[in-house]
């Protein structure tokens, strides 16, 4: 399945479950506006929908990315913020809709992300990105500030210190840094990036589909709750997992020393 938005491309390889949804706003440097926030859910809807047309889980994992070869997304259209919007729509936002998509969902980063795009990243659940790569919230020389959780993300990732001077200087920091301060996953060098990121992403398709959702959903509880709260929760769904048709196959496999073969049910 191709198919094509006013402002992203989506793919799915039925093959290894894999879904790809592409930022399509090269020479604004994927800049978000109002069409592209909504065409990234539109799009993220449309892969979710290829679990309705099969027997089990069909998608496995999707990578986000930007189009052209300067920017995964340089920020938002500054002509687009306005105060009387902001907050006002009932549907959710698309960071939101990255955050509670069922699958993960890997920001592949290669070139400038910044702004409400760094925000973009930051709700996925991993980010790769290119040696080149540089990372930051420029909002402060805007007389604003990343107002779709930027400063809380990283505030959590690498600590008040450091969201404090990258929302306030508005300075770019590098991929490396970035990395080192747990804000980037993996970086990877411009001539082994595409490589790298499939192998990652293939990796991660291949692992038992319910369990993958299920660690995303623990980790969104540790977020959000405390100590007891959160482990009472992993033991919930440690006991829906017992009864899955994939654990059984698991348990199978390890036994007979083979590769197990999940079908997400």
């Amino acid at each position: 399945m191709d198919e094509d938005f006013d402002t992203v491309l989506v793919e799915f390889d039925d093959e290894t479950g894999v879904g790809t949804v592409t930022m399509n706003r090269p020479d604004a440097l994927n800049a978000l506006n109002g069409q592209l926030r909504d065409d990234i859910v539109a799009g993220l809807r449309r892969l979710e929908a290829e679990n309705e047309a099969a027997e089990g889980v069909a998608l496995r994992a999707v990578v986000l990315e930007g189009a052209g070869e300067k920017a995964f997304c340089a920020g938002a259209d500054v002509g687009g913020f306005s105060s009387d919007s902001a907050g006002a729509s009932s549907e959710p936002s698309h960071y939101e809709f990255i955050r509670e998509f069922p699958v993960p969902v890997i920001a592949k980063i290669d070139g400038y992300c910044l702004g409400g795009g760094l925000e973009t990243a930051l709700a996925c659940d991993f980010r790769l990105a290119s040696e080149d790569s540089a990372v930051g919230f420029p909002e402060v020389n805007l007389g604003i500030f990343p107002g779709a959780g930027g400063v809380q993300y990283v505030t959590k990732l690498a600590g008040p210190a450091v969201a404090k001077e990258l929302a306030m200087t508005g300075d770019h920091i590098s991929a490396e840094r970035a990395a080192d301060e747990g804000i980037i996953n993996h970086v990877y060098a411009e001539d082994e990036f595409e490589d790298a990121v499939d192998e990652f992403v293939t990796d991660l398709a291949g692992q038992a589909p319910l369990a993958i959702q299920t660690i995303k959903q623990s980790a969104s509880m540790a977020v959000q709750s405390g100590l007891n709260e959160g482990v009472a929760y992993d033991g919930q769904l440690f006991a829906e997992l017992l009864q899955t048709d994939d654990h059984a196959e698991g348990a199978a496999a390890f036994g007979e020393d083979r590769e197990p073969e999940f079908q997400g049910k």
